[in-house]
C-alpha cells in the first residue's frame, strides 16, 4: 500500500520504531501545546523541538523541506497580513504555528507505514460496525485522505513552477486546469491501484 502514496521513508530510528498509534497521539499532543504557545519565544523552542525530532527520524533535509514547501508562500502571506493588522509577534508565532503543525504531520506520515496507520485506524474505528460501517474501509478512506494532501500539494507546486517557466504566472486557468487534470490521473492511478489489491467495490 506504500506504492500508492510514497510518503513513506524507509528508516530504523526511534521514531520508525514507534507505535502508530503512539504516533498519532502525540501529534495530537503537541498540536494543541503548539495552540496554547503564546510568545515567539516559546514558539521558537517549539521550532527547535521539531526540528530535532527531524534529526532523530533521520528522514534527510530533502524529506522535511518537502514537507513544508508548499505551504511557504501561504505563510509568508499569513504573516504579512499579520504584521500589518496585528503585529510582529503575533505574526512569527501564528506563521510558525502553522508551519510546525504542518511539518509535525509530515512527519509522522514520514515515519509509519500506510499498513500501520491503518491498522491503528482500524482499531479505533472499530465500534463503527455496529452502525453497520467496515472499520477497514473507514481506515483505508482515512489513510489515503491524509496521504493525498501532500501529493495533491506537490502536484500543486510542480503546476506553479511550470507556470513560472511559460511565463503565466498570474493566470488562474493556467494553474487550475493542470492542477485539475494531475489530480484526476493520481486518482485514476490510485483507483487501478486499489483495484488490483480487490478493493474496489
Amino acid at each position: 500500500m506504500n506504492a500508492l502514496t510514497g510518503a513513506y521513508v524507509q528508516g530504523g530510528s526511534v521514531l520508525h520504531r514507534l507505535p502508530a498509534g503512539a504516533k498519532l497521539l502525540g501529534l495530537a499532543a503537541c498540536c494543541t501545546v503548539l495552540v496554547l504557545l503564546r510568545s515567539p519565544v516559546a514558539m521558537g523552542g517549539a521550532l527547535v523541538v521539531v526540528a530535532s525530532l527531524y534529526a532523530v527520524s533521520r528522514v534527510g533535509v530533502a524529506a522535511a523541506w518537502a514537507q513544508i514547501r508548499p505551504v511557504r508562500w501561504f505563510a509568508v502571506a499569513l504573516f504579512a497580513m499579520q504584521a500589518v493588522f496585528v503585529d510582529l509577534p503575533s505574526a512569527a508565532t501564528s506563521t510558525l504555528r502553522i508551519v510546525l503543525a504542518v511539518a509535525l504531520a509530515g512527519l509522522v506520515t514520514l515515519t509509519t507505514r500506510t499498513s500501520a496507520m491503518m491498522a491503528c485506524l482500524e482499531r479505533c474505528l472499530t465500534p463503527a460496525r455496529f452502525v453497520g460501517l467496515d472499520p477497514f474501509r473507514l481506515s483505508l478512506l482515512l489513510s489515503l485522505t491524509i496521504r493525498s494532501v501532500p501529493v495533491v500539494a506537490a502536484l500543486a507546486t510542480r503546476v506553479r513552477e511550470a507556470q513560472r517557466a511559460r511565463g503565466v504566472e498570474w493566470s488562474v486557468r493556467a494553474f487550475a486546469v493542470p492542477l485539475v487534470v494531475s489530480t484526476l490521473r493520481h486518482a485514476d492511478a490510485l483507483g487501478e491501484a486499489l483495484s488490483a489489491r480487490g478493493l474496489d467495490d
